[in-house]
């Protein structure tokens, strides 16, 4: 499953996320308490059309630059709650319940990707 975030001012700018990276960042999002919770739990559905509008895609695209990527170097990656690591992700597709977090990250080129999209968008729309 992917999502794909559509710039509500330019038809051609989108971001393109898997569902891998997608609902690690929407936990870290749900902690910088920038959106409701309610609204973050529509953005982790695709296909929803969910907007978010110019003034929060900045606020979440500056606070990603300002106080994730700070934590995460270019070899780190960050689990949906908020846990470093150094080890790569090798792809491994956990299956055991207690393990599944693990199926869950964002690297530091990702955030900075997606926090670049959020700054230089007029909002997005997630589809």
């Amino acid at each position: 499953m992917s999502f794909t975030l559509h710039d509500m001012g330019s038809e051609n700018f989108e971001f393109n996320a898997n569902v891998w990276n997608w609902k690690a960042i929407l936990e870290v999002i749900k902690d910088m308490d920038v959106l409701s919770e309610g609204k973050v739990r529509q953005m982790g559905y695709n296909a929803m059309g969910v907007k978010v509008d110019i003034d929060d895609a900045h606020l979440i695209g500056s606070k990603l630059r300002d106080t994730v990527l700070p934590k995460l170097a270019p070899d780190k990656r960050m689990f949906a709650d908020g846990t470093v690591t150094d080890e790569p992700d090798d792809g491994t597709i956990y299956k055991d319940e207690d393990e599944q977090w693990k199926n869950y990250s964002i690297s530091h080129d990702w955030v900075k990707d997606f926090s670049d999209f959020c700054l230089r968008s007029k909002g997005f729309q997630i589809f």
